[in-house]
């Protein structure tokens, strides 16, 4: 009755429908391609397990033999031929088992090594619009927990799950030769019993499907959480994150419950089948052996048949637990497959250019929107034209779409309307590591790698000399810091250089961006944790030194591009303006409030000061 009602529960509970349906036969196209060189293991595991089961099966047989001849009177001469049957089997046995062992061992860790390679690999070819179909969280997960999930249940597949059902079989077969008509409770039990566990499994697939969704929160959750540990504690909200996580843990919690009581009916079911196959044998069994004096059945028969039912419940059993396994594993195997079938939006095409000419940079009447279900466009009808070598400023307010505009000039993401030309040639012709290789972006989030000074500094050219770097970073006006530190250069940065100040952060990336020796340079807003004294000088460096490199400024003060060769301004998308510093405070609203603003301080002291003057000189006057 506890199982109907569960059965009842979990069917009518929402499930996930997220996940494209793959067949299982599409899983097993899509995950064996990682097999490779550990093939063989998966073709030799099964028939080392098959040469152990026909040996196990064998070993009652003998036993039964020996004991009847025992029973009989047999003398030690006449019992030592089975005896040593006996043994040469058994360690024929562990032979078998042994090295099927060992091979399933490496088969199935070699598929999981293969596995992970392959969906980081996959991952690496993502472009931002196939990561936003992904939380980071949800591909650690898929990493991890999914493909460990996947190893399980290949080890078993390769071993359990061929050696269960070969003894369920075997032992079947050698009671029916033991028990003659007695063996058929085997064969009734054993359909009962595999229905039943079948029917467990179909009701614990869908509530494995959500309790993998939710594990997919739950690490976002801890991901948000000791990722943003200082704004946490600096707005004291320990206890309010706690509650999120214990919210997130405690649905995972009553789920793994919900299935662990319904999965929990495997051994009952079990013990059951058990106590009737032993009550059956045994009491009909007796009675065989009592009324034809040991003629129709003989102790080693009976013996035989009660180690075989054994056997064949053991191997149930196990397989009932390969069943649990592979149905939790099923559903891991789906979340792998959606990332190793996802494919790339970006796209190198057939002949690409290995070339950037210049950088030069056009946008020809652009139009983007993140996906096809967006309500509106992030960037419309964009037309821009950038010179080689010129300082372009970008500015305008939150959500205006700025860090967009750059992201589609590296390929990022590609125009859904429009054209955008790098070097006088559409970016969608460019090999893309090319593209990217000339077109250097130092990101708003500023990203350093666990890893010393130069480590990160490498990451813009692997090749780079100790002067080379020297040089970037005095570019920079990264080189004073870093002289001041123990190690110098050598300095080792902690993962996502907590060790290291905002400012130092950014001048350290503008430095690795300068290392690549691009033809493009992208800064999006990557001064602005630097004060405006370094900020002039690193807009200095960038004249003198790669005054035919094109650099595009987005930042939010104007200080930082006021001296750029010409200003965009932007609102809701689109360009608002574009001039220079001085006709844009004659002609634009939000480029002159935006100075006004942040200029007002200096502006009214400027203006003290010289009322100030004024009135000395009239004081001295009339004296």
């Amino acid at each position: 009755m506890g199982l109907k009602k569960s059965m009842k529960r979990a069917m009518s509970a929402e499930t996930d429908t997220t996940l494209p349906d793959y067949s299982f036969r599409d899983i097993l196209r899509t995950l064996s391609k990682s097999m490779r060189e550990y093939t063989k293991y998966a073709w030799g595991t099964p028939l080392l397990v098959t040469g152990e089961a026909v040996i196990e099966c064998i070993i009652p047989a003998y036993t039964a033999s020996l004991i009847n001849m025992l029973s009989g009177g047999g003398t030690l001469a006449d019992i030592a031929p089975y005896a040593g049957m006996l043994v040469f089997l058994a360690l024929a046995s562990l032979a078998f088992g042994t090295a099927a062992g060992v091979t399933c061992s490496i088969g199935s860790t070699g598929f999981a090594k293969n596995l992970r390679h392959d969906i980081f690999h996959k991952i690496q070819s993502f472009s931002f619009a196939n990561i936003d179909r992904f939380s980071t969280s949800s591909l650690v997960t898929r990493l991890t927990t999914d493909v460990t999930n996947v190893q399980q249940a290949y080890m078993m597949l390769i071993r359990t799950a061929i050696r269960c059902p070969l003894m369920a079989i075997f032992s079947i077969i050698m009671a029916f030769i033991s028990g003659g008509p007695m063996a058929v409770i085997y064969v009734v039990v054993a359909i009962l019993l595999g229905y039943a566990v079948f029917k467990i499994a179909i009701v614990a697939m869908p509530i494995f499907r959500r309790i993998f969704r939710k594990y997919d929160r739950l690490n976002d959750s801890v991901e948000e959480n000791v990722s943003g540990i200082r704004v946490v504690k600096s707005y004291v909200r320990e206890d309010y994150e706690k509650k999120k996580f214990n919210d997130a843990s405690g649905t995972l919690y009553h789920d793994f419950v919900h299935v662990e009581r319904i999965l929990a009916w495997n051994q009952p079911l079990m013990t059951l089948a058990i106590d009737v196959i032993y009550t059956f044998v045994i009491y009909f069994g007796s009675q065989a052996i009592v009324s034809t004096q040991a003629q129709a059945m003989g102790v080693g028969q009976l013996s035989a048949l009660i180690t075989y039912g054994f056997s064949m419940l053991l191997s149930l059993m196990m397989f009932s637990m390969v069943f649990v396994m592979i149905t939790m594993a099923e559903e891991s195997s789906r979340r792998i497959c959606e990332v190793l079938q996802e494919e790339p939006t970006l796209k190198n095409p057939e002949h690409p250019l290995m070339d950037v000419p210049d950088g030069s940079i056009d946008f020809d009447h652009v139009s983007f929107r993140y996906s096809a279900k967006a309500d509106r466009n992030a960037l419309s009808d964009i037309d821009l034209h950038i010179k080689s070598g010129e300082v372009i400023g970008i500015l305008g307010g939150t959500g205006s779409s700025k860090s967009t505009l750059i992201q589609l000039v590296s390929r990022l993401y590609d125009a859904t309307e429009g054209t955008v030309k790098v070097g006088g040639h559409d970016v969608r012709e460019y090999d893309l590591d090319t593209l990217r290789n000339q077109v250097a972006v130092v990101l708003q989030r500023n990203v350093l790698f666990s890893g010393t000074i130069k480590d990160n500094l490498r990451w813009g050219n692997p090749n780079a000399t100790d002067e080379q770097m020297l040089e970037a970073c005095r570019l920079a006006q990264a080189d004073e810091f870093i002289q001041r530190f123990p190690d110098k250069y050598d300095t080792y940065i902690e993962q996502g250089g907590t060790n290291v100040s905002g400012g130092q952060k950014q001048r350290l990336c503008i430095a690795r961006a300068l290392l690549k020796n691009p033809k493009v340079l992208i800064l999006d807003d990557s001064t602005s944790a630097v004060d405006t004294k370094t900020d002039r000088l690193i807009r200095q460096g960038f004249k003198s030194f790669i005054p035919s490199t094109t650099k595009i400024i987005i930042a939010q003060r104007t200080s930082s591009i006021e001296d750029a060769d010409r200003i965009v301004v932007m609102r809701d998308g689109k360009i608002d303006a574009i001039g220079t510093h001085e006709e844009l405070l004659r002609t634009n609203d939000i480029y002159r409030e935006v100075y006004l603003t942040q200029n007002k301080q200096s502006h009214d002291e400027k203006m003290g000061a010289l009322q100030e003057s004024a009135d000395a000189g009239k004081e001295a006057s009339h004296e």
